[in-house]
């Protein structure tokens, strides 16, 4: 039971607060463009640290998770993200008030496809929308109709490219890297669900998306864990 709770926690966390966005040098009037990729530090604890241990993202950056930008009928920004409820629509607010940074700013980072790839957006979106609903990807197999983060951007990108990968799959490991041992939580987590740990099975996460080169970082809501700013940080 304690296993179940802890593990909807982190896939369902979620909660919404009000409060001043100071956006990392700049303010909450930054304006998306659909499509663009907003990269998640949550803190959600055991299972965040996981993730984050085994992958390193943008300029250190420890995200465990991703959404994307769309426009709804009244012009309002959203995000098309698979959490615990599976694949669903959530308000951008409450997407960016999930984790904040020590100035209480968000720890997201946006990601936009650079010119080259944005023909794919449109397409992409319109196979997010015909997602919703599909539930979450609990075992991390990337080929079953159901979707963890990264795998719904691998998944819609892929098909608005005429089924060509445009982001990369990796093996993926469970295993702590400093004692080669899987990670508890894990060993854990799949015996309640009764499933072997996909280990070395293909798949992505969002640390390792965020690296793409397909990508160029546009905006810092608020500074993740583990980020190094850079001069060339924008």
């Amino acid at each position: 039971m304690m296993m179940k709770f802890a593990r909807n926690v982190f896939l369902c966390f979620c909660f919404s607060f009000l409060f001043l966005f100071n956006g990392f040098g700049q303010t909450d009037t930054y304006e998306l463009q659909i499509g663009d990729l907003l990269f998640q530090d949550l803190d959600c604890g055991p299972f965040c640290d996981a993730v984050e241990k085994v992958t390193t993202g943008y300029n250190g950056a420890k995200f465990s998770h991703v959404g994307i930008a769309v426009r709804n009928k009244t012009g309002n920004i959203e995000v098309i993200e698979a959490v615990g409820k599976g694949v669903c629509i959530t308000a951008l607010k409450d997407f960016l008030a999930k984790s904040c940074d020590t100035n209480k700013n968000p720890k997201v980072m946006v990601g936009r496809l650079k010119l080259k790839y944005q023909h794919l957006i449109p397409k992409a979106i319109e196979e997010a929308y015909k997602l919703i609903g599909r539930p979450y990807d609990e075992v991390f197999c990337i080929s079953n109709n159901s979707y963890y983060c990264s795998e719904l951007i691998y998944d819609i990108f892929k098909k608005a490219n005429n089924n060509h990968a445009v982001f990369k799959i990796h093996p993926m490991t469970f295993k702590d890297p400093e004692t080669g041992k899987t990670f508890t939580i894990w060993l854990d987590y799949f015996k309640e669900l009764n499933k072997p740990i996909p280990e070395g099975e293909l798949g992505n996460n969002a640390g390792d998306l965020s690296l793409s080169k397909k990508i160029e970082v546009v905006h810092f809501y608020g500074i993740p864990s583990g980020y190094k700013k850079t001069k060339t940080t924008k």
